[in-house]
C-alpha cells in the first residue's frame, strides 16, 4: 500500500541511504570483504519476500559438500552479540528464524547470530572453519562485502512499482538492485506464463552480470506436530484457527484454502512474541470451533509457540519450501561461485 502523503518524507529518507550508498561505492566507508566465498540473501523493501525459504535452499545445497554456515541478525531475539545455534537455545536467545533453521536441519550446518555482520562474520568463518557463509537479509549492510547477491522480489509487490519509505516499503532506491548478480522474482503463481515472465525481466532491466530467475512456494504434503503428522487433504475434516506472525500470510491462506473453506484466521505481526494473554485469547477461539479441530500455523512461528508446553500437542505448522524454474542453472551458478 503506498502511502503518498509521507512523499516528502521519502524524498529525505531516499537522500539519507543515497549519501550512505555513495560512501560506500566511493570507498569513504570501508566495506570488508572475505576469501571465503559469502552469498548474500536480501531484498531492498521492509516486509516477507522469501528470503528464508530461499536461504533454506542455498544451505541445503552447499551443506551437502562445503562445511556452511548461516548468518543472522537474530531479529527478535533477547540477547545481544554473537552466538551460535545450539540444542540449548530458543527464538529468545538466538530469533525464530536462526531456531527455525536449527528445528530442521539441526546440525547439517552451522547456524550463527551476530548484529555486527562484519566481526560476527570473521568470528564464525574461523571458529567454524567454514567454506562458505550465507548471510540472511544483509542487503542493506555495505559494510560486509559479498561476492554473491541475491535480491529476493515479491512478484505480488516487486521493487520496481514501490516507492521509498515511508510513502512505500523500499528501505532503498530500486537502483540498490545493481550490486545483484542474481534477481529472484518470488512468490510466484503455479502457471506463470512465459509471457509475464518477459514482462518482469522488461521492468527489471537486468545488467549484462545479472541473472533473474523466477520461484514459487511449495509446501509439504503433511502438516507437523511435536510427534504427529496429517496428511494435507485431511484438513479437510478438521475446523481449523490459523495463528500467523509472519509478514505476508497471504500465500499461505491461499493454499489452505483449497483444502478447507473452515478457517479462523488470528493475524500477529511479523516476528511477534506470543504472551500468556495471547495464548488465553487463541485457546478461547480454539474452543469455538466444532468437534474436530486443530491449530495451524507456519513453522517460523511454531517455534515461537511450542514454548508454551500446553501448546505444543495442540499446534501443527506447515513446512514450505521453494521451486525454482531453471533450478539446475540456478544451483550450477552458486555451485561454481563456491568453487
Amino acid at each position: 500500500m503506498k502511502r503518498w502523503y509521507l512523499y516528502p518524507f521519502a524524498l529525505l529518507y531516499g537522500l539519507g541511504s543515497g549519501v550512505r550508498n555513495l560512501m560506500y561505492s566511493i570507498g569513504l566507508f570501508r566495506s570488508t570483504g572475505f576469501r571465503t566465498p559469502v552469498i548474500n540473501v536480501g531484498n531492498l523493501s521492509v516486509g516477507g519476500s522469501g528470503k528464508s525459504p530461499m536461504v533454506m535452499h542455498l544451505a541445503e545445497l552447499l551443506s551437502k559438500n562445503y562445511r556452511t554456515g548461516v548468518l543472522s541478525r537474530g531479529y527478535g531475539r533477547q540477547t545481544k552479540g554473537y552466538g551460535i545455534t545450539n540444542y540449548e537455545s530458543s527464538y529468545k536467545t538466538v530469533g525464530d528464524e536462526a531456531m527455525q533453521l536449527f528445528e530442521r536441519f539441526k546440525n547439517r550446518f552451522v547456524i550463527g547470530v551476530a548484529e555486527k555482520r562484519v566481526p560476527g562474520a570473521k568470528k564464525m568463518i574461523a571458529d567454524m572453519d567454514l567454506e562458505v557463509l550465507i548471510l540472511d537479509d544483509a542487503m542493506q549492510h555495505r559494510a560486509i562485502k559479498a561476492g554473491l547477491n541475491i535480491l529476493m522480489t515479491d512478484y505480488n509487490d516487486p521493487y520496481f512499482k514501490d516507492h521509498l519509505l515511508p510513502a512505500g516499503n523500499l528501505r532503498e532506491s530500486r537502483s540498490g538492485a545493481k550490486r545483484a548478480q542474481i534477481i529472484m522474482v518470488s512468490k510466484c503463481p503455479d502457471d506463470l506464463t512465459e509471457e509475464k515472465k518477459q514482462y518482469f525481466i522488461s521492468r527489471i532491466k537486468p545488467l549484462h552480470y545479472q541473472k533473474v530467475f523466477f520461484s514459487s512456494i511449495s509446501y509439504d504434503e503433511h502438516v507437523y506436530s511435536k510427534d504427529k503428522k496429517l496428511p494435507d487433504n485431511n484438513l479437510a475434516y478438521y475446523d481449523i484457527l490459523l495463528i500467523t506472525g509472519i509478514a505476508n500470510p497471504a500465500p499461505l491462506l491461499n493454499h489452505l484454502s483449497k483444502f478447507s473453506q473452515r478457517v479462523k484466521h488470528l493475524k500477529f505481526r511479523d516476528h511477534h512474541n506470543f504472551t500468556e494473554q495471547d495464548l488465553k485469547n487463541i485457546m478461547q477461539e480454539y474452543k469455538k470451533l466444532g468437534e474436530y479441530k486443530l491449530i495451524l500455523t507456519t513453522e517460523k512461528d511454531y517455534v515461537r509457540l511450542k514454548a508454551f508446553d500446553y501448546m505444543k500437542e495442540k499446534v501443527y505448522y506447515w513446512p514450505i519450501n521453494i521451486t525454482i524454474d531453471k533450478q539446475e542453472e540456478f544451483n550450477q551458478i552458486i555451485t561454481d561461485y563456491v568453487k
